[in-house]
């Protein structure tokens, strides 16, 4: 058995039972522990690890703990001025894509409705969520940090707020989304991609007086829903335009 002291920072502390949060504590460590099993033994996933400092030297989670290290741990930012910088976890290539487990609705309909790629299942189980996460390379959204600490999942978001606007605005603000935001580009209902479509080609599927008084139609390539832009578009982007300023970013 060997002995370590671990100190974490900033919304890391969140995952911590009081007597720990914002100092420095020894643990006991099992041999040939690594230090992400250490660092979920402690209550916090690993998706919400960014960088770990052993005595100073930043290492990855495969690093096998020794007695009486000093283990710092850090997460996410935009950029820190430590060089070697060991990184926890690919890169992701391309846009983020995302999955959000079975009680954020709503967060995944306001991603959805700024035109970002999220599944979501109000019956998903947590197993369906981390196969569905590491086949397709998502990023987990949850408030479940069990189901973060599954090994399978490389990428996540443990969200803190309980108010779904203020969850909006963390994931905006973690993966800097906002700049990015096609609004009215997906499906509200299935996560489509949204496709201009004649009129004549949707009418007899839209209500007479929609029919009559709008031309512009939208249809989703998933599900075949129709949209069109009728008076409620005026709330929509006045309600796009809220979300994008909880991030500091004004509607374009």
């Amino acid at each position: 058995m060997t002995t370590a002291s671990f100190r974490f920072y900033a919304e890391l502390n969140n995952f911590l039972v009081p007597s720990q949060r914002q100092r420095l504590c020894s643990h006991p460590c099992s041999r040939d522990a690594s230090v992400k099993h250490m660092i979920e033994a402690l209550g916090v996933p690993h998706t919400e690890v960014e960088l770990i400092l052993v005595d100073g030297v930043s290492v990855d989670f495969s690093y096998r703990v020794d007695d009486g290290e000093l283990i710092s741990v850090y997460p996410c930012f935009n950029e820190i001025d430590i060089s070697p910088l060991v990184r926890l976890r690919p890169r992701q290539s391309g846009i983020n894509r995302f999955i959000a487990d079975a009680h954020l609705g709503q967060l995944a309909r306001n991603l959805r409705m700024l035109g970002f790629d999220v599944l979501y299942r109000n019956d998903y189980s947590d197993a369906e969520v981390a196969r569905i996460a590491a086949d397709d390379g998502r990023i987990v959204l949850t408030r479940d940090r069990d189901l973060l600490i599954r090994k399978e999942i490389v990428y996540g978001c443990y969200l803190h707020a309980i108010n779904g606007d203020e969850q909006l605005s963390e994931v905006l603000v973690r993966f800097d989304l906002a700049r990015s935001a096609q609004a009215f580009s997906r499906c509200l209902n299935c996560n489509g991609i949204l496709q201009t479509v004649a009129k004549r080609d949707v009418e007899h599927r839209v209500p007479l007086h929609s029919r009559l008084v709008y031309d512009r139609f939208y249809e989703c390539q998933g599900c075949a829903h129709v949209y069109w832009e009728g008076s409620h578009v005026v709330r929509m982007r006045q309600r796009v335009a809220e979300m994008l300023g909880s991030a500091g970013v004004a509607d374009r």
